[in-house]
């Protein structure tokens, strides 16, 4: 199986101004677009669950995906 190191940049927005827009960048290893996508997804469910439960934001995985911070207030579209 061929393994590729994959960017998944998801827009947010400001939940309080909605005209501020940004990005979350997530990068990881994975077989497939969907698979890269599924990962991002994993992680930032699991940034988001630290972030609200006070705890610190994991850090890269094994398969190198992994999330610095995130935005308080910020959602992703």
């Amino acid at each position: 199986m061929y393994l590729r190191i994959y960017e998944v940049d998801v827009p947010i927005h400001d939940a309080l101004g909605p005209a501020r827009r940004g990005v979350h960048v997530f990068t990881g290893v994975a077989d497939s677009p969907a698979a890269a996508l599924r990962r991002a997804h994993e992680v930032y469910d699991a940034a988001l669950a630290a972030q609200r439960a006070g705890l610190e934001i994991p850090g890269k995985q094994p398969d190198n995906w992994g999330a610095r911070g995130l935005r308080p207030g910020w959602q992703m579209e």
